[in-house]
Order: structure tokens, then C-alpha cells, then sequence
């Protein structure tokens, strides 16, 4: 086989590991990322909570302003009461009477009520806080562990860049230039075997006169579908 088509595949495999290695760390870092957005959830729930919380505060101090208001009017009402001089003053007042004692006993069960949400709430927040406590404590000790595996990891990647340069720097310019943008382009897949007839990177059949001249291996052939560099590896079969 022509060595450049060689060089290439070498340069390929590479490459290959090296993205292996770039998905490794991506793996790593997105469970730290699911943590997190874990957290902040939890952070957002218990803020939720809270102004909840706050709220039925203030309708409870509502509730009890207007409680204690009703309570006022009808002592005053029943004050009224011993001085009235007719019937009809006196039927007024005993209806204001019945309507300030049914405004008190709907407040009342109003902050029944209200207390019942605060105390729910109260609730609902420690414990959301007594989990982000958890979820933190071991967001911090999965980072720790995570670091030290991508820390291993870029250590592996960074002897296997070097071997990348050094296979780099045998190619000439112009080929080197096409495999590198046919990098990019292809997602990482620049060199790709045929196998009968068919490029495996865009599994479509190439034209059988080119399929011959990719098995002779004597000069570099490009997919005529996606223009990825082709080669043709002999299968153990076909050498006996």
C-alpha cells in the first residue's frame, strides 16, 4: 500500500483515540452538569417555598387584622345596643351583629387554614434544604473524583497528541491540509475503509473501476459521494 495512504491511516486511528478521549471528558463533565442542575432545582423549589411562605404570611396577618376588626364592631354594635330608642334600630344593629360574627368565624377558619399551608410549606422547604445539604456534599466529592479521571485521562491525550503531531509532520502540507479539513467537515472521520465495493463512511457504493484502482492502494482515491480519503484492507481470506 502507497505509504501516504498509510501515514494517513495511522493519522486517522490517532485521531480517533483522540476524540475517544475528548468523549470520555465530555461523559465526566455532563454528570457533574446533571448534579448541578440538580441543585440549582432544588435552590429554585426552596426560593419557591419561601416566597409561598411569605405569602400566606401576609394573608394570615390580613385574615387576622379583619378577624379582630369584626370582633371590634360587634362590641361596639352590642354597646349600641342599650341605647337605642325603636325596633328598627334595633334589628339594624343585631344584623350587623350576626353578619361581623359570620366574617368571624370564616377569618377563623381562614387562618385554620393558613396555618395548616404555612406549616406544609415550612415543611416542604427544610426538607428540599435538608436534600440540597446532601446534593452538595457530594456534588463536591463527585468533582473531586471527576478532576482527578479527567486529570488522567489528559495526561493519555496529551502523549497521544504528541504521536499525533509527530504523524502530522510526515504528511505534505497540501494532503495534511485536506485531511484536516476533511476532519472537520466528516465529523472526525477523514480515512475510511472500503468494504465490497461500499465507502463506510457514507455507506454508498463507489464506482467498481474505482473500487479496483482503491484496492491496488497505489495512489489516494476520494468517495465520489462524501470525498472522504479511501483504502482498501485485505482481509485474511483473501491472503490464503
Amino acid at each position: 500500500m502507497n505509504e501516504e495512504i498509510n501515514q494517513l491511516i495511522a493519522l486517522q486511528e490517532v485521531d480517533a483515540e483522540l476524540s475517544g478521549f475528548d468523549q470520555e471528558i465530555k461523559e465526566q463533565e455532563q454528570e457533574i452538569s446533571k448534579r448541578q442542575l440538580s441543585i440549582n432545582e432544588k435552590e429554585s423549589a426552596i426560593v419557591a417555598c419561601q416566597d409561598k411562605a411569605k405569602d400566606l404570611e401576609q394573608q394570615k396577618r390580613n385574615a387576622e387584622i379583619e378577624n379582630e376588626e369584626a370582633g371590634s364592631r360587634i362590641k361596639d354594635r352590642q354597646g349600641k345596643m342599650m341605647q337605642v330608642q325603636t325596633s328598627r334600630e334595633h334589628q339594624a344593629l343585631l344584623k350587623e351583629i350576626e353578619e361581623n360574627k359570620r366574617l368571624m368565624k370564616e377569618t377563623e377558619e381562614q387562618l385554620i387554614s393558613l396555618l395548616e399551608n404555612i406549616e406544609q410549606a415550612a415543611n416542604e422547604a427544610s426538607e428540599l434544604e435538608n436534600l440540597l445539604s446532601g446534593e452538595q456534599k457530594l456534588l463536591k466529592e463527585e468533582t473531586e473524583a471527576v478532576n482527578k479521571k479527567i486529570k488522567k485521562i489528559e495526561g493519555r491525550r496529551k502523549s497521544v497528541a504528541n504521536k499525533r503531531d509527530g504523524l502530522a509532520t510526515a504528511l505534505k502540507a497540501p494532503l495534511l491540509k485536506r485531511y484536516n479539513m476533511l476532519l472537520v467537515k466528516r465529523e472526525g472521520l477523514a480515512v475510511v475503509q472500503t468494504v465490497e465495493g461500499v465507502c463506510q463512511g457514507c455507506f454508498m457504493s463507489i464506482p467498481p473501476q474505482q473500487f479496483n484502482e482503491v484496492r491496488k492502494g497505489e495512489k489516494l482515491h476520494l468517495c465520489p459521494t462524501c470525498q472522504r480519503m479511501l483504502y482498501y484492507k485485505q482481509e485474511e481470506s483473501e491472503e490464503a
